[in-house]
């Protein structure tokens, strides 16, 4: 009782230090852009462009022309509608955080995506947000009642296997191929090309969903500790080496270690250990254990996980909590990112929009503004190489329902919304959660202004090297058993080898309920996404 009583001091202090930024975060808006209107020249398109925003410099980024993903996709709403075969209202589900990408304009001069969208069609979007974490709940809840209450859903990439075998989301094959929405253009559209598509996409190689988000993790540091001269000369005599932002997790485990000063509210990592979100903080470690990859799974749906690297990773994971807050096991990102407001941790792993709110000259309550960099993924010195890896977690996609009685209609809205020109301007805008995992999107300078070109760079770098979470059937109750088991490693109940056979058995049983000939097929589509660059010893 004693211990758990410290534990609830700790954060209250901290949530109390960070309770306005953690705030801000929550909702998703930047303090500069709050209440802000607009007041723009409506109607100025760059010569030749039929459509896209107006309003503020460099609009014309964002305007297209009609042999264009979104040309095509108002057009073909128009024709739709000119046909008596459009709704008056699409209804749209989103998470309550993102839902300002949509009805908060951004630059202020200029419209919001809603409004451009029901200028140029005629068509209104209803937007019900929801609490995050309860997305897959509430789109679960709707197909199974059948209330037919919603036209699109947004949910974590990840569902998209559990969700399509209920029957519950359109196939969208025949659509993308009529209007040509362009995901893999080499120049444009998603990492890795078509097999960015086919995983971000693509569930046993049709289309249910279409990617609205990156939520690559990213590492974030705070440089001014890093380039202190003190602190080097400090760091230097009792390790050996300079101070350096850490290439392995040996090195990220001394460095924390170093940092971790909590009676000066110093915590030396805050990469998240709770139930829910701490799992792809394992994930990391583990997968970083083979050349190029350690995999979850072999390609007969064989767990890998009870094994002498799934136990190393479940055992740093562990002996981690030595240089995180004493009450880290009930963090989630509200904690870490109002404790990194604060200035409370050298270095931590978050969603690749924490510099995007925190490193903010506007948002007079953070104390690590310009104090702010990051980082490639620490990794290991495996075969000659450093085998640095990250995670894709989270990374909402939209989807179509199948009760929705205009599913091309629903769809064109996502092809415009998810479409390069769209989702660049969109996902700039500091009034939500998503974030840049297009091509055009990294070299957009709207989005360089509000990420910094620090983040940018590195959020492009660690997608490269980034594996997919579990993303087919099952993915749920798989990561709860892992989610399940790390938990009870952390607090004791289990021991790291106990904590790994447990997860293996669960695994088995989940394989044999939904059947090894259709995992497999999955299993072998997820592989082929995995990551393969490797990186130079010294890098």
């Amino acid at each position: 009782m004693s211990g758990r009583g410290k534990f609830d001091a700790s954060r209250r202090r901290l949530l109390k230090s960070g309770a306005a930024l953690a705030a801000t975060a929550a909702v998703g808006i930047a303090p500069r852009f709050l209440g802000l209107g607009h007041a723009y020249a409506e109607g100025t398109l760059a010569p030749g462009m039929v459509g896209g925003p107006w309003g503020f410099p460099g609009a014309e980024r964002y305007q297209y022309g009609p042999d264009t993903p979104e040309g095509r996709a108002i057009e073909g709403l128009k024709a739709l509608k000119g046909a008596g075969k459009a709704p008056d209202k699409i209804v749209m589900m989103l998470s309550e955080g993102s839902v300002g990408h949509l009805t908060k304009a951004y630059p202020a001069e200029g419209p919001t995506v809603k409004e451009v969208f029901e200028k140029e069609t005629g068509i209104t979007i209803e937007i019900v947000g929801v609490p995050s974490g309860q997305e897959f709940t509430k789109t679960m809840q709707d197909i199974a009642t059948k209330a037919g209450g919603l036209d699109i859903y947004a949910v974590e990439w990840n569902r998209l296997g559990d969700l399509a075998e209920t029957g519950g989301l359109a196939n969208l094959d025949e659509f993308a191929e009529q209007y040509r929405p362009e995901w893999d253009d080499p120049e444009r559209g998603y990492m890795n090309g078509a097999k960015g598509v086919s995983l971000l996409n693509k569930y046993r190689g049709s289309i249910y969903g279409v990617s609205v988000d990156g939520d690559f993790q990213t590492w974030i540091v705070r440089k001014d500790l890093f380039e202190d001269p003190a602190e080097q000369k400090a760091f230097e005599a009792e390790y050996g080496y300079p101070l350096r932002y850490p290439r392995t997790f040996a090195e990220l485990d001394q460095i924390a270690t170093f940092f971790h000063r909590p009676d000066k509210g110093l915590f030396g990592c805050t990469d998240l250990r709770n139930q829910g979100w701490g799992y792809t903080n394992w994930y990391q470690r583990y997968v970083s254990l083979g050349t190029p990859n350690r995999m979850l799974f072999d390609l007969e749906a064989n767990p890998l996980i009870n094994s002498p690297e799934g136990v190393q990773a479940a055992t740093e994971y562990v002996k981690s909590l030595s240089y995180h807050s004493p009450d880290a096991i009930s963090w989630g990102w509200p904690e870490q990112y109002g404790n990194m407001a604060e200035g409370g941790a050298a270095m931590t792993c978050a969603f690749s929009n924490m510099p995007k709110f925190l490193d903010n000259p506007a948002n007079a309550g953070s104390k690590v503004t310009g104090r702010m960099d990051s980082m490639l993924p620490p990794g290991r010195e495996l075969d000659g190489h450093l085998v640095r890896r990250s995670v894709l977690w989270l990374n909402l996609s939209a989807s179509v329902s199948s009760q929705s009685k205009h599913p091309e209609a629903c769809y064109l809205l996502l092809q415009w919304l998810g479409s390069s020109r769209i989702y660049s301007w969109m996902t700039a805008n500091p009034a939500g959660y998503f974030d840049p995992f297009q091509l055009a999107n990294f070299d957009d300078p709207l989005v360089q202004e509000t990420y910094h070109k620090y983040q940018v760079d590195t959020i492009r770098a660690t997608a490269e090297r980034s594996v997919p979470t579990i993303n087919y059937p099952g993915a749920t109750a798989f990561h709860n058993a892992l989610d399940e088991n790390l938990v009870a490693a952390c607090t004791g109940a289990k021991t790291p080898e106990q904590a790994m056979e447990d997860t293996e058995r669960e695994w088995k049983r989940i394989v044999r309920r939904i059947g090894e000939d259709k995992l497999t097929d999955a299993i072998r589509t997820n592989a082929e996404a995995w990551p393969t660059v490797l990186d130079p010893v010294d890098a």
